[in-house]
């Protein structure tokens, strides 16, 4: 699988609990964060539900 790499961009403050939860659980905590994960679909899917939060790398 390829990696790819996952920056947060924007603050949570104000999102919803379950956007909050998602970033917590990609292991972004501050703005301008990175982490890299595998590509597999249930990260895809924890991105497509924070994706105006974060910017995606390849």
């Amino acid at each position: 699988m390829a990696k790819i790499k996952i920056r947060q961009i924007k603050s949570k403050i104000g999102a919803p609990k379950r956007q909050k939860e998602t970033l917590e659980a990609l292991g972004l905590k501050k703005i301008n964060a990175v982490v890299e994960h595998e590509d597999t679909p249930s990260i895809l899917g924890m991105v497509e539900t924070v994706k105006h939060l974060v910017i995606v790398e390849k």
